[in-house]
């Protein structure tokens, strides 16, 4: 018996002892994981848990960056950035929300929107996002709240957002800036730089394209705060650094005149450097002002813009497509040369041309034309008669060649080019086969022929130049030595010389000759039917009239400038787009002697461009309006 109470003691003692060294062992390993990471953390971790402990005491502001320019070939600015004053506060610095914007409202004459507003934001706000008070306030209101500043506790520090670069624009077709809606916030990822009030992106045109360049990188200014988020003291700043000066080939001097030029009218003109491709020249008509999207467009104004038949929100060189009608002829005419049509080939035209069973009516009773006549007079019939006897793969590939329906490598985005329809792509698109008619409507710049204003400068420069230029608005972008036309010399010096004659000769635009001596300019009219002959109305419908086109490039003899032009519903190439086509090229000539042929048109108009575009929007916001 005492055997077993002994066996029995010693079990027990032999088990409490096991299971102490268990548990002791347990807590050993524990306390080494402990002492391990509390190691990991005070040496591994040190810097990033002491970045950490910084943050809590240190904010780090963002400060938006300045906005590069836009400046012209002559370095001429486009759009810059123009000194405004903006008001705002901090949320987590405000202490008595409602003296502060008390006061405010005194300094500044809010009204009961702006503070319920105001009031809204702050209770939305986070930490150090800036609430936007007022924006575009005089130099003499934020004085008078700069020299209140130790009773406005959760002002922004001058020198921050207080001075905002704002964007001042002289040219509509470069497009506009604005602030980023939740679309755009969201697709860079939730960029902060986005929400901070005042903060303008590329919205549309250049401005739109060239937003990596353009807006540069921001800074910050880092302030010390209690933490309860009271302001200590200013810390040193990061600064920020300002978007790139992107440089245009456009020449600011003839883009304003163009546009001008082109008084009330719908449409647009492209001028080129004929040596290397620049563009010189991209002008949209009717325009409108800029700065009123970027500063916020009103009610009033935006119904005028968007009622307006004329459509002056619609960029019309990069997104207007329309039929070329005769300035395609001279390149048809090079295709016809180059498949071996006699040059000196006539054809009798009794006002007309007869293609299966119907009759195709031509402008004029022309008699015997052969090619150089017929395009300076603009024989359509000769075009029906010689269209038929040649390929029409070959003679729309030519044309295309020249620039017609070809794309083109722009920054400007929604860029629409047109069509230019040979027998493969009707087969595809339609499922029917290239027939007679279509041979006559394609050969006269109807039918499937679509162009946009650009393509319309193109084509006379490479016919000029006999390279085939790529336009260019870019400064920087490289330059790579053209190919040639793929036409000969010989046939290509034909082409020219009767352009040259459509102005100086007894052409369809002797009406528009140069007035320079010595310089002679070569052209091509055209007019594009919008409806068909027995719906047009030339006189009672601006809607139902006929497009007015003109193609040109000076000097005749040794080619310097190209330009192509559009006027919307204008009726005559001759009478409507040609002249002003001569202004504008006179322009890049003899700037003084352009200037005195606008002003008496200026004059007859009622004004300049901003006048009357000023007058057009007082008398818009004084109609009566319905009650809806």
């Amino acid at each position: 018996m005492k055997m077993e109470k002994r066996f029995s003691s010693v079990h027990q003692t032999i088990t409490f002892s096991r299971r102490m060294m268990l548990l002791a062992g347990g807590q050993a390993a524990v306390g080494a994981v402990l002492l391990g990471r509390l190691g990991w953390l005070s040496v591994r971790e040190n810097e990033r848990y002491q970045l950490l402990s910084e943050s809590n005491r240190v904010q780090l502001i963002p400060v938006p960056p300045r906005r590069g320019w836009i400046i012209d070939r002559n370095k001429v600015p486009i759009a810059i950035n123009r000194s405004s004053f903006r008001i705002d506060l901090i949320p987590q610095q405000l202490e008595e929300p409602e003296k502060t914007l008390k006061t405010l409202v005194e300094l500044l004459d809010l009204s009961t929107d702006d503070v319920d507003r105001i009031l809204r934001e702050l209770k939305q706000g986070r930490g150090f996002q800036a609430v936007q008070v007022a924006e575009n306030v005089s130099f003499e209101q934020y004085a008078a709240v700069t020299v209140r500043l130790p009773d406005l506790p959760g002002y922004r520090p001058p020198g921050l957002l207080a001075l905002l670069s704002r964007r001042s624009r002289s040219c509509p077709s470069r497009g506009y800036v604005g602030t980023a809606n939740a679309k755009e916030y969201e697709a860079e990822d939730k960029n902060p730089l986005l929400i901070i009030p005042g903060v303008k992106i590329g919205k549309q045109g250049l401005e739109k394209s060239l937003e990596k360049y353009l807006r540069g990188t921001p800074g910050g200014q880092r302030v010390e705060v209690t933490a309860r988020g009271k302001l200590v003291k200013e810390l040193d700043p990061k600064p920020d650094r300002s978007g790139q000066t992107v440089q245009l080939t456009i020449d600011q001097g003839l883009q304003l005149y163009a546009s001008r030029r082109m008084g009330d009218q719908s449409g647009s003109l492209v001028a080129m450097d004929v040596a290397n491709g620049d563009l010189l020249a991209f002008v949209s008509m009717p325009a409108f002002d800029p700065n009123s999207f970027s500063e916020g467009i009103g009610r009033t104004e935006w119904k005028m813009l968007s009622e307006n038949d004329h459509i002056p929100l619609l960029n019309k060189v990069a997104q207007g497509l329309y039929p070329s009608g005769s300035t395609i002829k001279p390149a048809m005419a090079l295709a016809f040369l180059e498949q071996g049509v006699d040059p000196k080939r006539r054809v009798h035209c009794a006002g007309g041309y007869q293609i299966g069973n119907r009759y195709f009516r031509c402008d004029a009773v022309h008699g015997s034309m052969d090619m150089h006549s017929a395009i300076e007079r603009s024989c359509n019939t000769y075009f029906w008669a010689t269209g038929l006897i040649t390929d029409p793969t070959l003679t729309t590939k030519m044309v295309n060649d020249l620039g017609y329906g070809q794309e083109f490598q722009l920054p400007i985005p929604s860029q629409r080019f047109g069509t230019m329809p040979n027998p493969k792509w009707l087969e595809k698109k339609y499922h029917r086969k290239w027939q007679g008619y279509d041979s006559a409507n394609t050969s006269i710049g109807q039918g499937y022929v679509l162009v946009n204003p650009l393509q319309l400068a193109v084509m006379p420069a490479r016919l000029a130049s006999g390279k085939l230029l790529q336009p260019r608005m870019l400064m920087s972008d490289p330059q790579t030595p053209p190919a040639p036309v793929n036409a000969s010399l010989e046939n290509q010096e034909i082409i020219r010389n009767a352009m040259a004659a459509v102005v100086n000769g007894s052409g369809t635009a002797v009406a528009s000759k140069l007035p320079l001596d010595g310089i002679q300019m070569a052209g091509k009219t055209g007019t594009a039917q919008v409806f068909r002959l027995g719906e047009r109305g030339h006189q009672s419908n601006w809607a139902l009239r006929d497009h007015a086109l003109f193609i040109a490039f000076a000097p005749a003899d040794k080619p310097r400038y190209a330009i192509g032009c559009i006027i919307e519903h204008g009726g005559f190439g001759a009478s409507a787009a040609a002249p002003i086509v001569r202004d504008s090229m006179t322009y890049l000539f003899d700037k003084e002697k352009a200037m005195a042929a606008l002003a008496p048109l200026e004059e007859q108009w009622g004004g300049t461009l901003a006048e009357r575009n000023a007058r057009q929007l007082a008398a818009f916001k004084a109609a009566p309006r319905n009650a809806t």
